[in-house]
């Protein structure tokens, strides 16, 4: 399955997303980044389903670094991307930007580990799907 190499995912900024101020709570761009990313892998072919029931293999979040340089507010319609940076055997290193248009709102480089999903203990990425993925690094 073809998928370009920076993936975008569309979302709307909700009540609940934000503030009393109608800015968006810094911890809900967890939430946008986590989407994007999940998105991300439905459309390379690997749901979060397929990924644990058919290749024993789940995906989480191991480090972030987050770089916050304008506020969404309520209402707003937001692009969320998805880049791979780095696919090693046993985790990935993805670049994630959050914007308005063309307005950069948030920059993110987002380390994710590969686990068993019955121990949660570091395991290597199927060679068929880490073959995909390494063709997708930018």
């Amino acid at each position: 399955m073809a998928v370009e190499p920076r993936f975008s995912w569309p979302t709307r900024v909700y009540w609940e997303d934000t503030d009393a101020g109608g800015v968006v709570y810094h911890a809900q761009y967890l939430a946008f980044m986590e989407r994007a990313r999940t998105e991300w892998m439905r459309a390379c072919g690997h749901g979060q389903e397929l990924l644990r029931d058919a290749h024993g293999l789940v995906f989480a979040v191991r480090a972030m670094r987050i770089d916050f340089r304008l506020p969404a507010r309520l209402d707003d319609e937001l692009q969320v991307s998805v880049a791979l940076v780095e696919c090693r055997k046993a985790s990935l290193v993805v670049a994630q930007q959050v914007l308005r248009g063309e307005t950069l709102l948030l920059e993110a480089e987002v380390r994710v580990a590969a686990l068993d999903p019955a121990g949660f203990k570091p395991r290597a990425i199927p060679d068929a799907l880490y073959l995909q993925l390494k063709s997708l690094e930018s």
